[in-house]
């Protein structure tokens, strides 16, 4: 004789979490699912991309991200919540490409992200900063809200007038790090970083405009305009502006 069908009316099932509730770190409050969308748009995310979200809560951004063709996971402390996101992933068809983990996210490796999103404090996302600062260059970081401490978004972007709570969306590209002495061509490249801002100076001529957006380094000195890309430890790019239009620059 067949087993009769099991009974799927747990209290599990029944987990509805309520928005402030507390949590490990932070209180629990949802993503609106238009500022989730904002902050897909914004790190232009690709079937290619690896997501992670931390603290991922009920899964909405990891979901969103895999109704994209992303493959997402979420790491989130209360198991509870877990349970709720995979029960949602599997109704939205997509637990194929959605996964998530209970795990403290300051004791769980994400840096093979190239998309990471989070709704964190700013003590906790500044907590989080070396580890993020390491990550592979030109890693998309999407923040809700709040910042990094020191390190300036590369993109702010707010929804409509007619928002009202948890409207912001935070932005940063992981950059490379260039710091230090260069030889391009018979002059050395002096380069002082912080984050993805960059000073110093060309065979002693001040550069401007210094900046980093992932692996590529943008400057100018003396009227000429600089763009390379690091690959190890040199630096290969185009000029503009003046008679050389190619350079490298080797990492002394």
């Amino acid at each position: 004789m067949n087993s009769p069908p099991e009974v799927t009316t747990s209290a599990e099932e029944a987990y509805a979490p309520q928005s402030g509730q507390p949590g490990k770190d932070v209180v629990w409050v949802p993503t609106p699912d238009a500022l989730v969308d904002r902050m897909l748009d914004m790190a232009q995310v690709t079937p290619q991309d690896y997501l992670v979200d931390l603290g991922s809560g009920d899964g909405r951004t990891v979901i969103a991200a895999a109704k994209r063709g992303l493959r997402a996971h979420g790491i989130e402390y209360n198991p509870e919540l877990v349970a709720l996101a995979k029960r949602r992933a599997e109704a939205a068809g997509v637990a194929d490409r959605a996964s998530f983990e209970q795990a403290d996210i300051f004791e769980t490796d994400f840096t093979k992200a190239q998309v990471l999103t989070l709704f964190l404090l700013p003590q906790l996302n500044e907590r989080l900063r070396p580890q993020i600062l390491d990550m592979e260059p030109g890693t998309r970081v999407v923040s809700n809200s709040f910042a990094m401490g020191d390190w300036e978004a590369d993109r702010i972007d707010r929804l409509a007038d007619d928002c009202s709570r948890w409207c912001t969306a935070l932005m940063w590209i992981v950059p490379a790090k260039v710091e230090g002495e260069w030889r391009l061509g018979e002059q050395t490249l002096r380069l002082t970083q912080t984050y993805q801002n960059v000073s110093g100076d060309l065979g002693g001529t001040p550069i401007e405009k210094g900046r980093v957006v992932g692996k590529e380094l943008h400057f100018s000195a003396g009227g000429i305009d600089y763009v390379g890309a690091l690959v190890g430890d040199s630096l290969s790019g185009t000029a503009s502006g003046g008679p050389v239009r190619n350079w490298t620059a080797v990492r002394s």
